[in-house]
């Protein structure tokens, strides 16, 4: 399947699409919402085995981004809250109380496997059972001290991420998969932001011709990245796509030209971080299927620092 996306600005032209409509493109089933058409994938049966498939999901993608060594067993809770308690240093209270939203986190989907265990063995769970009752209070819990956490570039803690577990157990699966293609159009919205500010950085720099379009390339790949479950048979093509568009763009050797010389333009070195950072953070961002707006910020406000170092270092005869 090409890219859904890319006849999306088409159908926004010659129509109003409401969030929840579906059309087949290019032969496959997308969804729309704020403003991005995103390939469909039919929710399962909504029962207790189906969520404990979700939430074992969700919780192996958020330790995959976060920070190192919080994945703390359920077993070791009560342990690492009395450590956390006890810890008196601010930085050292910051790392235990992430190693704690750890066990929680665990602590819940422990529970959740044997109740499901006990429900294939014939066993009725009903919703006010009083395990049921305390895999939500963890859950709640682990959200609260997963403020503390960091994603694992040290800007943000993504916060989102450990909100889904607790979304996937109280929601209806077909709400949560509602709720997650909203977060992915958001996720894509956020993608072409860092994309088009560093399309437009080089775009009339004429040390890099095409790279432009190379960057926005990149955004395209990332958001079919973004959209694409890794059970799915093109996830192969999809994420070799991707990674490869990313080498394009940082490997991207610049033409030498001394006639430029006495113009403004940022030093070659400057631009090449740039661009690597860029397409560092478009894959943080897409791979985590959330967006970053603080990391977006802090890459966006380091691109206007090395711009006005530019102007600068001219006015001083340094380029």
């Amino acid at each position: 399947m090409g890219n859904s996306n890319e006849v999306s600005a088409n159908l926004k032209m010659n129509e109003t699409t409401e969030n929840g409509s579906r059309r087949e493109i290019n032969g496959v089933t997308n969804v729309y919402y704020e403003g991005y058409w995103i390939k469909y994938y039919e929710p399962p049966v909504d029962n207790l085995s189906a969520k404990k498939s979700l939430i074992h999901s969700l919780t192996r993608r958020l330790f995959n981004h976060m920070e190192h060594g919080i994945n703390i067993p359920g077993k070791l809770l009560n342990t690492i809250r009395a450590a956390y308690e006890a810890e008196q240093d601010p930085r050292k209270k910051r790392v235990k109380g992430a190693m704690l939203a750890g066990a929680l986190f665990n602590r819940a989907a422990d529970i959740f496997t044997h109740l499901v265990d006990l429900e294939a063995s014939g066993v009725e769970i009903l919703p006010e059972n009083d395990l049921m009752h305390t895999c939500g209070l963890c859950l709640r819990e682990a959200l609260e001290f997963g403020k503390l956490v960091k994603h694992r570039n040290g800007d943000e803690g993504i916060d989102e991420l450990w909100g889904e577990p607790f979304k996937a157990f109280i929601m209806s699966i077909d709400d949560f998969y509602k709720s997650r293609y909203i977060k992915i159009a958001m996720t894509m919205k956020n993608i072409d932001q860092a994309a088009a500010y560093m399309a437009a950085c080089i775009k009339s720099d004429p040390r890099f011709p095409g790279l432009d379009l190379l960057i926005l390339d990149y955004a395209k790949f990332a958001r079919r990245k973004c959209e694409t479950l890794r059970t799915d048979d093109d996830i192969f093509d999809v994420w070799s796509n991707f990674v490869v568009a990313g080498e394009e763009v940082t490997n991207f050797i610049p033409e030498d030209d001394a006639s430029l010389a006495d113009d403004v333009l940022i030093d070659i070195i400057d631009i090449k971080y740039m661009l690597k950072a860029g397409v560092r953070l478009i894959a943080f961002i897409t791979r985590a299927r959330t967006p970053m707006p603080k990391s977006t910020e802090m890459y966006l406000s380091e691109c206007e620092r090395f711009k006005t170092r530019a102007c600068w270092n001219n006015d001083r005869g340094s380029l």
